[in-house]
């Protein structure tokens, strides 16, 4: 007979040569040929590669959205994953008894393939009425900050509807003759990444509607940590409405709970909403994604950097837009010659760069190692080296800060550590508050 000990190892075998295989292949937009994420394998690393999003528990939501009229707040990260079986025959020696044995090893692979949210649900007779579409559009191809106008999807041929611009939240009109909507959108776990905001909105049209709402849950890929000012309320914008750190550390199912539980909609009105969990998702390491979220967030690295560099979108100092090397970089024509420049061209991620066609000093952070914290030192050397002080900072960093204190700590010379203590009282309060609506460790 086999023994446990030889299946085991040749089963081990066969899965490191299977899917090191695999990992060498960037994910593929089948339309361009251009790859959609630079990282591993498919957005699972040795810890994540189990991880099975809400959106794919189909057999879970889908009854609940049989006879009903529905409407999709998403966009091109709102992917159902595909996965095959592979049946591999291994042969295997069995000395005592001077004979070899056939034994099929079943794996569950996850491929590069996936379709759409709103394709799967119109294949399987969901009637899918309208899909609301946030900020960079439905396919996600528009700019940070870009209009988004209504419109119909040329595939399906479903109206959308833009929650971008000057209508961020449905309105009744847009909500008639809708049963129920579904929010799948992948999120980044930063403060001012708009998304949350757009589910804050969706939530309180939907409880003024009388709809309920169903969550399909993703992964946080910053969610392994809490960091940064928590926002003063008088600076509530589009890009922070809630109390919260820039690193919030939550899911958008647990942050829609939070949102009823603290009753931040207006009146204090609870939405009705249901989240499909992810399961064998862990907040103790870290998520690579599948899909990018946004043109500007290209691959992984961008996404671990983007809450400490996007602090500088409220400077004059630009994050990379209109390169290749997005919230990787940091340059400004005002910083002193420091070995590395890049010149900000027109791209499909942003049209109008800052700096356009000028060149920017800085610094490339392509191969520093990830943060598990909000990294402030880039700022503060920044604003200390620029030889124009005085526009350094605008209107837009206050929002971004959540508070007019990180920018007077910063003109005032204080060390990182110094404005990381002022934090903490607000950071324990809000981890004390989070803790009841946390889904996953």
């Amino acid at each position: 007979m086999i023994s446990i000990k030889q299946f085991k190892n040749t089963v081990l075998l066969l899965c490191l040569a299977f899917f090191s295989c695999l990992k060498s292949q960037n994910i593929k937009d089948k339309q361009n040929n251009k790859p959609l994420y630079q990282g591993n394998y498919y957005g699972y690393s040795d810890q994540n590669r189990n991880v099975t999003v809400g959106a794919n528990r189909l057999h879970y939501y889908l009854p609940e959205l049989k006879g009903k009229r529905i409407g999709v707040v998403a966009n091109q990260t709102s992917v159902i994953f595909k996965s095959f079986k592979v049946n591999d025959t291994l042969e295997t020696y069995d000395p005592e008894e001077d004979i070899f044995y056939e034994v099929v090893a079943l794996f569950d692979i996850y491929t590069d393939e996936y379709t759409h949210l709103v394709d799967s649900l119109i294949s399987l007779d969901v009637n899918v009425k309208k899909v609301f579409a946030p900020e960079h559009g439905f396919r996600g191809t528009a700019d940070a900050g870009e209009t988004v106008i209504d419109g119909v999807d040329k595939k399906t041929g479903v109206p959308i509807i833009s929650l971008y611009g000057k209508n961020k939240k449905p309105s009744p009109e847009q909500l008639q003759g809708l049963d129920m909507l579904i929010f799948d959108i992948q999120d980044v776990g930063a403060r001012f990444y708009t998304y949350i905001s757009t589910l804050h909105y969706v939530m309180e049209a939907c409880t003024e509607a009388g709809l309920p709402l169903l969550i399909l849950d993703r992964p946080n890929p910053n969610g392994f940590y809490v960091d940064g000012p928590v926002l003063e309320i008088q600076h509530k914008s589009f890009v922070g409405m809630h109390p919260v750190p820039v690193v919030h550390g939550m899911t958008v199912g647990e942050y829609a709970q939070m949102i009823n539980g603290e009753k931040w909609l207006t009146g204090g009105i609870q939405c009705d909403i249901t989240v499909i969990e992810c399961i064998d998702y862990s907040k103790s390491y870290s998520y690579s994604l599948p899909i990018f979220p946004s043109p500007n967030l290209p691959n992984d690295k961008a996404i671990n950097l983007y809450p400490s560099l996007c602090f500088f979108e409220g400077t004059h100092v630009s994050v990379g837009r209109g390169t290749d090397m997005q919230f990787q970089v940091y340059g400004s024509p005002f910083l002193p010659e420091s070995g590395f420049s890049f010149i900000p061209q027109p791209n499909g991620g942003a049209k109008y760069p800052l700096h356009e066609g000028k060149k920017c000093y800085g610094e490339d952070l392509r191969a520093v190692p990830d943060r598990n914290y909000l990294d402030l030192s880039w700022l503060i050397k920044t604003y200390q080296a620029t030889t124009d002080k005085t526009s350094f900072f605008n209107s837009f960093f206050t929002k971004l800060a959540g508070t007019t204190q990180l920018q007077e700590q910063i003109e005032l010379g204080n060390t990182e550590e110094t404005i990381k203590e002022t934090w903490e009282a607000d950071l324990e309060k809000y981890k004390t508050m989070r803790k009841k609506y946390l889904i996953y460790n």
